[in-house]
């Protein structure tokens, strides 16, 4: 089966999550297993340092174009632009705001950043290569 690569223009709905980066396998980019000090991933079997664990974007979006809704995630550095900031300075920064609040889920998104990223993509049409 012969995958093709379309363009898709269409408008942002909603925002479908509000944890917008996740630890990430260097190898095989699935998502890490972290403790206090070690990461894992299930996928390939890399293991590391939790301190040394490397961050991806995540962005799980509803979009709509003149026909059809679609549940799309966009994933990676396309994203770098739109937060101004890797992935990995994100969740420092995310680290940060939660350590300085009291927050226990260390990466639980600020409801700032949540609506931040909300005002920024809902509404607004983008290309997606699907």
């Amino acid at each position: 089966m012969t995958s093709v690569r379309q363009l898709l223009a269409a408008s942002v709905i909603s925002v479908q999550n509000s944890c917008f980066v996740y630890p990430a396998c260097q190898k095989c980019f699935s998502r890490l297993i972290l403790d206090s000090r070690r990461f894992n991933c299930l996928k390939c079997g890399c293991t590391g340092e939790a301190k040394d664990a490397s961050y991806r974007y995540r962005l799980s979006l509803k979009i709509a174009d003149t026909n059809d809704l679609f549940d799309i995630t966009v994933f990676g550095s396309c994203l770098d632009p739109f937060f101004g900031v890797t992935a990995e300075n994100l969740q420092r920064c995310i680290q940060d705001l939660n350590q300085l609040s009291g927050e226990t889920n260390i990466d639980a998104s600020p409801g700032v950043l949540v609506q931040a990223v909300e005002t920024c993509f809902i509404g607004k049409r983008f290309i997606f290569g699907v």
